[in-house]
């Protein structure tokens, strides 16, 4: 695989179905992932997966806890929720990063996080419940179909990665935000970042920017204070109550939230590191997270995009067949946090959020550039690709879907009004491939 910062220009290889269309894409096997494991642990890749984890743990956590504290949920309630979530998300990551040795990483909807805080004024949490389940039925049904793997086959790499490069760039302004906030931590982070990949080139420069980070967010005491009892989580089982209203009103834009942005960024952001994600059955472990989550008051554990870009990054190495064990790591460490959910929210609520905000952004930097180059570093569908990117950019919500969603129909409806012989020549070159 080629640098994100050196690679051509080459248009980014699309996902492709095995020979035999099997629902479920072979991998290599868990046997061959745990038999790798040893030999591709490194600092970059543990490092990488401990940056997702944190970002993962910390601002999208506070989401629901504030929200569903504001609307009155109990704390075994809470704790239960997010229990489904961060277990079900980890067991996501371990059970498909190992499979297919990529670095496929679950967690669970932010996004739809806010969208099911929003609503929980207007339903009971049993009703609540009943919607999240029905949103993961509908994904595993698209997933048996098998449609979703057909369309992301036909989607132009163009356009899907201007949506990644918008869906992903607010990481990356994030940066210059925190530093007017807090200058001292952000330049620390900044110019660790910078040290390490200047001259040590062996250790991802976001180590740095986390060493340095933590150093100046205590120099300035900008940790906040906590205290916590080292106790394990009492997930609850939460009955569903089925209501037609919340059903309109969250699951399906919960489902479409699910496909159309988390699942179509994490495959993009794949596809710009030239792997072949299995569309497929991400897709159906989505769905079966979306299931299983609920059962526990969880809103839906599936797969992320952000913590995926992370982790398949080149802040996880430079050898490519390793990056799975970022997902493996972050998977471990989001199945911890939901286990011992108590402790583990009251520890990372101490973490400056400006710290949290530079370090992801600098962890973006090599998903970033490699998305705009095959957004715009190729010919064809140029007109919907930027289209798509100012979409993505613009963080529009419509329907309670958000703008990833509406970046990729906006730039495919854009390429097929100005751009439809670019259409023909991408079948042609399929049906040659």
């Amino acid at each position: 695989m080629t640098s994100p910062t050196t690679g051509s220009t080459s248009q980014p290889t699309p996902p492709r179905t095995p020979a035999d269309h099997s629902l479920i894409e072979p991998g290599p096997g868990f046997k061959s992932g745990l038999r790798d494991l040893r030999r591709h642990v490194g600092v970059a890749p543990v490092s990488a997966g401990l940056v997702a984890a944190i970002f993962g743990c910390t601002g999208p956590a506070l989401i629901i806890i504030n929200g569903a504290s504001g609307a009155g949920l109990s704390d075994e309630l809470i704790t239960s929720w997010i229990f489904g979530i961060y277990v079900f998300g980890g067991l996501i990551s371990l059970t498909l990063g190992l499979y297919y040795k990529m670095p496929i990483t679950g967690a669970w909807s932010i996004p739809g996080a806010v969208l099911v805080v929003g609503a929980l004024a207007d339903f009971e949490f049993s009703e609540m419940v009943g919607a999240f389940l029905v949103a993961g039925v509908l994904v595993l049904a698209l997933g048996l179909t098998g449609l979703i793997r057909r369309v992301a086959a036909w989607l132009p790499a163009p356009i899907v990665m201007a949506m990644i490069a918008g869906a992903l760039i607010r990481f990356g302004t994030g940066v210059v935000d925190a530093g007017v906030s807090t200058p001292v931590i952000v330049i620390a982070a900044v110019v660790g970042y910078l040290l390490l990949t200047r001259f040590v080139r062996s250790v991802p420069g976001v180590v740095g920017a986390l060493v340095l980070g933590i150093v100046a967010a205590m120099v300035t005491g900008a940790f906040g204070s906590t205290s916590a009892d080292f106790a394990l989580s009492a997930p609850q089982l939460v009955a569903p109550a089925f209501d037609i209203n919340a059903i309109l009103a969250v699951a399906i834009p919960l489902a479409v939230l699910v496909i159309g942005a988390e699942n179509a960024q994490a495959t993009g952001v794949l596809m710009a590191e030239k792997y072949r994600p299995p569309v497929n059955a991400m897709t159906l472990i989505s769905g079966a997270g979306g299931i299983l989550a609920p059962l526990f008051g969880g809103h839906n554990a599936n797969i992320a995009g952000p913590m995926t870009a992370i982790c398949s990054s080149e802040q996880a190495g430079e050898d490519e067949d390793g990056r799975y064990v970022a997902t493996v790591v972050n998977g471990i460490l989001f199945a911890l946090f939901g286990v011992f959910a108590g402790v583990a929210v009251a520890l990372v609520s101490a973490l400056p959020p400006t710290l949290i905000a530079a370090v992801a952004g600098l962890a973006m930097i090599g998903v970033l550039i490699s998305a705009f180059r095959g957004a715009f570093g190729v010919t064809g569908f140029q007109t919907g690709a930027f289209a798509a990117l100012v979409i993505a950019m613009s963080g529009v919500t419509i329907l309670n879907i958000s703008a990833p969603f509406w970046a990729l129909l906006g730039g495919v409806l854009v390429s097929l009004a100005v751009e439809s012989k670019d259409f023909k020549v991408g079948a042609d070159h399929r049906s040659e491939g």
